[in-house]
């Protein structure tokens, strides 16, 4: 079997050596953090390629930091380590429906087929596997997927900002993060 034609079970692009290296590496600090009851699930669309902007690395930029702030949890004066178990302590679990980011190449066209071959077996994970109280989506390259990313679908409710995924970037017309941490706390409080 070639590399070519070896995939990655986490995001079904071509599975290098460096590749696997690097997913198996982003698990192991993923699953250090991983509340065992999830209260709120944060889905994404593709992990974030920098390693500072995924929030398990501990390095807060980025996509990481927008988390944190939505989450209210200040990374100021603390160490890694303090900020992701009291990501942890609040029931907090993030995952993308890619888990690796994309390949150099990869453009959007190729992102959109990859997330079309992995929704459904991230779907599965998340009912089987993470079972969380709640979903909320916060990437617009969800969009397409709303209609198979539903509640009925998940076995929980799925949290949208005016019928689709947050906004971390504050596109969409305002503040998306802003948004996005009143989600997080109503939904806190009706745990």
């Amino acid at each position: 079997m070639t590399i070519e034609s070896l995939l990655c079970d986490g995001c079904a692009q071509a599975a290098s050596p460096e590749h696997i290296a690097h997913r198996l590496q982003r698990l192991e600090w993923t699953t250090r953090y991983r509340p065992v009851h999830i209260a709120t699930l944060l889905l994404g669309a593709v992990s974030p390629r920098n390693d500072g902007d995924f929030l398990y690395s501990g390095q807060f930029t980025g996509e990481a930091a927008s988390l944190l702030e939505a989450a209210g949890i200040r990374k100021e004066d603390k160490a890694a380590e303090t900020v992701l178990a009291e990501f942890q302590r609040g029931g907090y679990f993030l995952a993308h429906v890619l888990e690796c980011p994309l390949g150099e190449n990869a453009d959007e066209a190729a992102a959109e087929t990859l997330l079309a071959q992995r929704v459904q077996p991230v779907l599965a994970r998340v009912r089987r596997s993470l079972r969380p109280k709640r979903t909320i989506l916060f990437d617009q390259r969800l969009i397409p997927f709303l209609g198979r990313i539903s509640g009925a679908e998940l076995s929980c409710p799925v949290l949208l900002d005016a019928g689709k995924p947050f906004a971390l970037d504050g596109g969409a017309g305002g503040d998306g993060c802003a948004r996005l941490r009143t989600a997080l706390s109503r939904s806190a409080t009706a745990v």
